[in-house]
């Protein structure tokens, strides 16, 4: 299992997240979603000295991607450069 440090975001014009990308490349929503949920790889975003793990959760029936509350915004998957 690869732990994956997130340096950018896909994003689609809703501002929803459609992508992670990294140093290892770029895995899709799906993708990234498979990999976590299937403990394939970790994804997680470090910013500001802050590290904030990303999970998965289900809203109204549709898989969606964030990162852990902590005490920075700065490593919010939204607040990231676009891949």
């Amino acid at each position: 299992m690869a732990d994956r440090r997130v340096k950018k975001t896909g994003k689609d014009s809703d501002g929803d997240i459609t992508s992670l990308c990294g140093d290892w490349g770029e895995a899709t929503k799906t993708q990234a979603i498979n990999h976590i949920d299937g403990k394939i790889h970790t994804y997680y975003v470090e910013e500001a000295g802050y590290r904030s793990d990303v999970h998965t959760y289900t809203e109204n029936g549709k898989k969606h991607l964030k990162t852990y509350a902590d005490a920075t915004s700065d490593n919010n998957l939204d607040n990231l450069p676009d891949c």
